[in-house]
């Protein structure tokens, strides 16, 4: 079942300590690039991704298949001294090694950075937490949501006359996930060079006020502050959603003045290219609202696979509303294999996202679905702990692993 890996990252080991998704994620990504993943889970339950989801097939979640994929999961009890040994003798043989518990809860398991690279000078370190390691708030529960929240993105998010809304995944997490990596692989490009490992703070509300454009500085520079638009981004029209005839809806993004112009003529409108009112790109922002009823009008008279190929054929990005059965369905995910299936031992063939990005010499690849809970346990601790047979019945009998 477990392939060997050969991506960019097959000569890497990465002990994953994390929990949920923000450190799981990051496991994942590294995963897909060959790394060998080392997922450490409370043996008796596990990660509780593993129960996650709306809902749970054959009693299994949906949701571990994908973020539980191109690991080795071994059952540790880091509550235990012997579990704490047993994670150190890993981690001492490890590149990476990742975790979101609260700050100070490695500390407390005596698995400290300094006392971890005191064994091992190479370790890079990624700490995925809420707030970060240091601060005030640092010790505070936090969630995605609270990221989102606190970076700014809740905020923005929404129709402008109802409370902020949720973007629909756990946006947060996988923007900090993402900012981890980001962060082990800028330390690997410095341990290269150096030999020094380091430590990577990756903070939630952080990454997600990474992603925030310029909501800082125009604040800064002109008092302005950005709020919920719904499905526009103010002064840039026309960029909506549209309804179709069929009760679907099509987005068009024709804000540039020769998009635009194009877009005019796929209505028969000429007079729109001309319109004081429309004729800029400043222009039409003032007057967004007018536009987008005048283009909403036409393309109501649409069935909206003709409509797309009406604007596809004038150059004018337009996209349906994309849904999974949609993914399935569509031509361009199939020519890039974006969406791949794994054998699974009880689902059978599992649909997921692909490995991304596509690199040319040395892409990812999903080679297996999330593991049974403590699946590589004694293969893992038998090469990597130095643990005899007799050691590892022994650990179980305690309780350890």
């Amino acid at each position: 079942m477990t392939e060997t890996a050969t991506g960019p990252l097959s000569d890497l080991v990465v002990v994953e300590l994390g929990t949920l998704i923000a450190g799981p994620f990051c496991g994942q990504i590294l995963g897909d690039f060959g790394a060998e993943v080392i997922k450490v889970e409370d043996p008796r339950v596990g990660d509780p991704m593993r129960q996650w989801g709306r809902s749970l097939p054959q009693g299994l979640s949906p949701w571990w298949p994908v973020i539980g994929r191109n690991k080795k999961s071994v059952g540790i009890d880091l509550r235990q001294k012997e579990g704490q040994a047993l994670a150190r003798r890993l981690i001492s043989q490890a590149d990476v090694l990742i975790e979101n518990f609260r700050p100070g809860a490695m500390e407390k398991w005596g698995l400290s950075y300094e006392s971890l690279a005191a064994e091992n000078p190479r370790l890079i370190m990624a700490r995925v937490s809420g707030f970060g390691q240091t601060g005030p708030y640092s010790q505070r529960a936090g969630y995605g949501l609270i990221g989102e929240a606190m970076g700014g993105l809740r905020h923005v998010t929404g129709e402008p006359d109802r409370p902020p809304a949720r973007a629909g995944i756990s946006i947060g997490d996988s923007l900090a996930a993402m900012h981890a990596v980001m962060g082990i692989t800028m330390a690997l490009h410095h341990r290269a060079r150096t030999g020094q490992g380091q430590v990577i703070d990756a903070a939630l509300y952080e990454s997600v006020l990474a992603v925030m454009e310029n909501l800082v500085t125009e604040y800064d520079l002109t008092g302005y502050v950005r709020e919920r638009s719904g499905s526009i981004l103010p002064g840039i029209a026309p960029s909506n959603a549209y309804p179709c005839r069929n009760g679907e809806m099509i987005l068009i993004g024709g804000n540039g003045d020769n998009v635009y112009a194009r877009l005019t003529e796929a209505m028969g409108r000429d007079d729109l290219k001309t319109d004081p009112k429309f004729v800029s790109h400043a222009a039409r922002g003032e007057n967004q609202n007018e536009l987008d009823a005048i283009i909403a009008e036409w393309t109501s008279g649409f069935v909206l696979n003709d409509l797309l190929a009406l604007l596809e054929g004038k150059g004018i990005p337009a996209s349906r509303v994309f849904r999974a059965p949609d993914m399935l369905e569509d031509p361009q995910f199939a020519a890039r294999d974006a969406i791949v299936s794994v054998e699974h031992p009880v689902f059978g063939p599992v649909k997921m996202q692909n490995a991304f990005p596509k690199l040319s010499a040395t892409p990812g690849q999903v080679r297996w679905p999330g593991p049974t809970l403590g699946q590589h346990t004694d293969e893992v601790l038998a090469a990597r702990a130095g643990c005899t047979a007799e050691d590892l019945a022994a650990l179980r009998a305690k309780g350890v692993i």
